[in-house]
């Protein structure tokens, strides 16, 4: 019990310590915020925060559903499968900053296709990191750090680290 009332004593003093307004010696600027959002130092504004991408913990299922761009394929909690025009031959070029952004599409153990998703297009590359992508069609898969709901889209037609990205349909290919 001693430790149980330590430990919340302990949480309630990192949290009033991060809650103080500063002292005279702060003279550090507060970086801009929109008109209604409140931040503390150091924190991130509401416009700031993005929905964490899925992590793989097994093998990944892709489907496809209706979106505003037409059918699309999707993998976990339904967030869209994008190409990457760069990439060449079934190899990755997004790593690094790009791959946070566009974090890949990965898989422990074989690809599983759902509903509409044609299992003869599925595949894995192995990944600098050791990690298996899955790939559709040949073209390693993507979402995009941005989509925030099932089937949003916001990274269609984007051209980021220099190529253009598109979702992809059931037949493996871009849409649009």
């Amino acid at each position: 019990m001693k430790k149980l009332l330590y430990v919340g004593a302990l949480a309630l003093g990192v949290l009033a310590t991060g809650c103080g307004a500063g002292t005279d010696a702060d003279t550090s600027e507060a970086s801009p915020v929109s008109a209604g959002e409140e931040t503390s130092p150091g924190m991130m504004s509401p416009s700031e925060m993005m929905t964490p991408m899925p992590i793989e913990t097994g093998p990944a299922k892709l489907s496809v559903m209706p979106s505003g761009i037409g059918k699309i394929v999707v993998g976990t909690n339904q967030h869209t499968a994008y190409l990457f025009e760069k990439d060449k031959n079934g190899k990755s070029s997004c790593t690094g900053a790009c791959a946070e952004a566009w974090p890949p599409v990965l898989s422990e153990g074989k690809p599983e296709a759902g509903e509409g998703v044609k299992a003869n297009l599925l595949g894995t590359l192995k990944r600098a990191d050791g990690k298996m992508q899955v790939t559709y069609n040949k073209h390693p898969l993507y979402y995009f750090a941005k989509d925030e709901k099932p089937g949003d889209t916001k990274g269609q037609k984007l051209k980021e680290f220099g190529a253009e990205w598109y979702a992809v349909n059931p037949d493996g290919k871009k849409v649009g």
